[in-house]
């Protein structure tokens, strides 16, 4: 799993592997879209700014001690890079904040699901959290299913907290979390 400082974690269909910087044209396909960025507390990005992303993603990789991963989430079977998404510890390393972003091309076929789950399991089963959460716009149901396919459930619910920079209002931010204590009784049902 580890090579060199770098975690590849690998799914059925997907690689999540580290952001280079080559894939600038993949990541700034969404990130420069709209209806991609829609839910998201950045984007639409220009070009600068995505280069100052994967720069910083690059930079984060190789610092030591680790404290957030930053993947490219690669289809196995072309190799095409269709989204990222990420996990972020606390300075204790007991909790970590989720987070992803998938081409608007790739919606709705079940990868955000997969990605998610594998993000959980390297959380809770490599990095022994405790707890984990990700923040999404209330609104944004594609998220919400994600999570919750994922065993993670709502834990609240703040009123107009979110800046939705596409549409140029407030809208409510929802948090799911997840628990090691549930994630793995949910392992033991499955065995």
């Amino acid at each position: 799993m580890a090579n060199n400082n770098a975690v590849i974690l690998e799914t059925d269909r997907l690689d999540l592997r580290p952001l280079t910087v080559d894939d600038f044209s993949a990541v700034h396909s969404w990130g420069s879209n709209p209806e991609n960025t829609r839910y998201m507390a950045w984007g639409p990005n220009t070009e600068e700014q995505t280069r100052e992303f994967i720069e910083t993603c690059v930079k984060n990789g190789r610092a030591l001690p680790r404290r957030r991963y930053d993947f490219a989430v690669v289809l196995k079977e072309t190799g095409a890079v269709i989204g990222s998404c990420g996990i972020y510890t606390d300075d204790a390393g007991d909790t970590a904040e989720l987070g992803w972003i998938l081409h608007i091309d790739y919606w709705k076929r079940g990868y955000g699901t997969e990605f998610c789950g594998e993000l959980i399991r390297f959380g809770f089963e490599d990095l022994r959290l405790r707890r984990m959460y990700a923040p999404c716009a209330a609104v944004n149901y594609g998220s919400c299913r994600v999570m919750e396919r994922n065993g993670m459930c709502r834990e609240a619910t703040h009123v107009k907290a979110f800046w939705a920079r596409v549409d140029k209002e407030w809208i409510d931010k929802a948090i799911y979390v997840i628990l090691a204590e549930d994630y793995f009784d949910t392992q033991k049902q499955r065995a």
